[in-house]
């Protein structure tokens, strides 16, 4: 009983809570059809990026991609750069699964796992270009503030997987975790802020817009983006 009880003390705080729900036909589909050939497998062992994707394109770095919309249509606006999603909601890997494959995309994989144990042991030193986080769970009430993402732990072990110069992309529509955003990152002492200390920057025109967030700045709602550079 006490060494349950142990195990239970030095679990590890989860930032996601994983939903149910059935795939559908199509997202079964496309998990049948093409994750043999677009999925990549957790692991304890170091990913080789260059033998992944077949050449040293940059590479860029997703959490939590939902649905997958938004990182579909960056890949395939961009053939010179490769993406890895990683997503813990099966039908929103399935569904993007489906978009990529039936499009033939081969500069994207993904990923069904918590990105934390990926970035612990899956990924390279410096191998990152770029690190997106779009709409993180904000975790609204104070007494969940600690299940939030973005922490200084968490940035410290994102910094240590960019390149040189390397960058953060942090896009939320909730003000109090923007700006919980910019504290941390800005007193990281390993980033610069694109745009100026204690600055948001301006939607990169490679950041699609989605429905949810098209929806939402119509109705006045606010969307605050962050990009730091490593330095």
């Amino acid at each position: 009983m006490s060494e349950d009880l142990d195990k239970q003390k030095h679990r590890p705080i989860r930032s996601f809570v994983v939903r149910s729900g059935r795939m559908t036909a199509g997202q079964r589909a496309g998990w049948d059809s093409y994750w043999s050939s677009l999925g990549i497998e957790e692991s304890d062992q170091k990913l080789d990026l260059g033998a992944v994707f077949g050449n040293s394109n940059p590479v860029i770095f997703e959490i939590g991609f939902g649905m997958g919309g938004s990182l579909f249509q960056m890949a395939k606006n961009n053939p010179d750069q490769n993406y890895i999603g990683v997503e813990v909601h099966r039908p929103g890997v399935g569904a993007l699964l489906a978009m990529a494959g039936d499009e033939g995309l081969s500069n994207l994989r993904l990923m069904c796992c918590d990105a934390n144990d990926v970035i612990n042991h899956m990924l390279p030193d410096a191998s990152l270009a770029r690190m997106q986080l779009y709409f993180p769970d904000p975790w609204h009430k104070k007494r969940h503030h600690k299940r939030r993402l973005v922490q200084p732990e968490f940035i410290e072990r994102i910094l240590q997987k960019l390149q040189p110069e390397g960058v953060i992309h942090m896009a939320t529509d909730w003000e109090p975790y923007a700006e919980q955003m910019l504290e941390v990152l800005d007193a990281c002492v390993g980033l610069d802020n694109t745009a100026g200390k204690g600055c948001y920057a301006e939607r990169p025109d490679y950041r699609p817009l989605t429905k949810f967030e098209n929806r939402g700045l119509k109705l006045g709602h606010g969307v605050w983006d962050l990009l730091f550079k490593k330095n």
